[in-house]
C-alpha cells in the first residue's frame, strides 16, 4: 500500500478498540474514530493528536443500538473520506454487566446483543461496502470470539430461555458466519472479511465490570487485531477465523452454506435492505 492506510474503527473511545487507534495513528496511518459519547470521542481524539503528533482524528458518534443511527454513521463516514482502506467492527456488549443479564431490546425492537454487537455492524458494512470495494484492496475485520453459539432461527431473538451469555455466543456466532459469507460474495482482490477472537478477557472496560478480572493483556489482543488490519501477508486472504494470531475454527454453523444463506436473507430483512 503506497498510502496511508485510512481505517474505520467501531468502538474506539475505550479498551482494543482505543488502543488500535492508538497503534495505527503511531504508524502514521488516519483513524476514523467512532464511539457513543462525544466528550470520550474527543478526548481520544486529543490523547492520539498529542501523543502522536498527528492531524485530530475525525469523530463520529452513533448508539448502535438504533439502525438509523448507523445508518447516519455510514452516511457521515461517506462524506468525510472518498476512500476507506479498513473497517473493523469492534464494538459490542458482553454477555453481562453492565448492558444486564435480562433480556433487553433495542430501539428498532431487537434483542440488544444480537442488534448491537451482529446487525449493527452487518449494515455498516453493507453501507460502506461500495466505499471499500472502491478503495480496494481493502479490509473489514469483525472482532468476534471463540464464545459461539449456533443460531436458533426459530427463536433468534431468545424470547425464551433467555440467557446473556447465550445472547452473547449466538451474536459472534452470527458475526463470524456473516464474515465467512460476504467472503463467499465480494471478492478478495477487492475486499477481504476475517474475524477473529482477539483475546480471552482482557482488561476492558466491559471484561472488569462483568467479570471483575482480566487474563489476557490488552496487548495480546492489540497485536492480533492490528495484525488482521496491517499484514500484508494477509493480503487476498477472506473468510477466515482467527484465535488470537492463530487461524481457528468457529462452529460447524459457521460454515453451513444453508445456515449462512439464511442468516443473510434474515438479516437483510431485519436492517430494512431489499434482498439480493
Amino acid at each position: 500500500m503506497t498510502h496511508a492506510r485510512i481505517t474505520l474503527i467501531t468502538g474506539a473511545t475505550d479498551g482494543l478498540g482505543r488502543a488500535l487507534a492508538h497503534r495505527l495513528a503511531a504508524d502514521g496511518d488516519t483513524v476514523l474514530l467512532h464511539g457513543r459519547d462525544q466528550a470520550r470521542l474527543d478526548a481520544t481524539a486529543d490523547a492520539i493528536r498529542d501523543e502522536h503528533g498527528v492531524a485530530r482524528p475525525a469523530t463520529f458518534r452513533a448508539d448502535l443500538a438504533e439502525l438509523a443511527q448507523v445508518r447516519e454513521l455510514a452516511a457521515a463516514v461517506r462524506g468525510a473520506t472518498d476512500r476507506l482502506d479498513v473497517l473493523v467492527n469492534n464494538a459490542g456488549i458482553g454477555g453481562g454487566e453492565p448492558d444486564g443479564q435480562d433480556r433487553r431490546e433495542s430501539k428498532d425492537g431487537y434483542e440488544l446483543r444480537f442488534a448491537v454487537n451482529y446487525l449493527a455492524g452487518f449494515l455498516l458494512t453493507q453501507e460502506l461496502l461500495p466505499l471499500l470495494r472502491g478503495s480496494a484492496p481493502a479490509r473489514v475485520v469483525n472482532v468476534a470470539s471463540l464464545g459461539q453459539q449456533d443460531i436458533d432461527f426459530d427463536d433468534v431473538m431468545l424470547e425464551h430461555g433467555y440467557d446473556g451469555a447465550r445472547a452473547y455466543c449466538q451474536s459472534k456466532l452470527a458475526q463470524i458466519s456473516s464474515t465467512v459469507e460476504l467472503a463467499e460474495r465480494v471478492p478478495a482482490s477487492e475486499v477481504t472479511f476475517n474475524s477473529l477472537h482477539p483475546a480471552t478477557f482482557m482488561p476492558t472496560k466491559m471484561v472488569l465490570e462483568s467479570r471483575g478480572y482480566s487474563l489476557d493483556s490488552l496487548e495480546t489482543g492489540l497485536d492480533a487485531t492490528w495484525r488482521l488490519v496491517t499484514d500484508p501477508k494477509l493480503a487476498g486472504v477472506s473468510g477466515r477465523f482467527y484465535d488470537r494470531q492463530r487461524e481457528a475454527k468457529a462452529l460447524g454453523q459457521a460454515y453451513d452454506q444453508r445456515a449462512r444463506a439464511e442468516l443473510y436473507r434474515l438479516s437483510l430483512k431485519l436492517v430494512g435492505l431489499p434482498e439480493e
